[in-house]
């Protein structure tokens, strides 16, 4: 089951892109593109998902419905 999870993802001035989830704690994710810290949140977010699953605390995220908005971030 796909489920949406809101990142909040910031540039930190050393120039790399850190990420953070109010739904998960502890999803931490740092990248030097916007892409690759998404791709590392997802990981992280992935194990931390199935990590609660197994004490059963996940938390209520919704699932992808037949549509909804997706910021697309296209680089200059």
């Amino acid at each position: 089951m796909e489920r949406i999870l809101n990142l909040h993802i910031e540039r930190l001035p050393e120039g790399v892109y850190l990420a953070t989830s109010e739904k998960i704690p502890g999803l931490v994710a740092q990248g030097r593109t916007v892409v690759e810290t998404l791709e590392i949140a997802r990981d992280v977010a992935r194990k931390l998902l199935e990590a609660q699953s197994e004490r059963q605390t996940s938390p209520q995220l919704p699932s992808v419905e037949e549509q909804f908005d997706y910021p697309l971030i296209i680089g200059a």
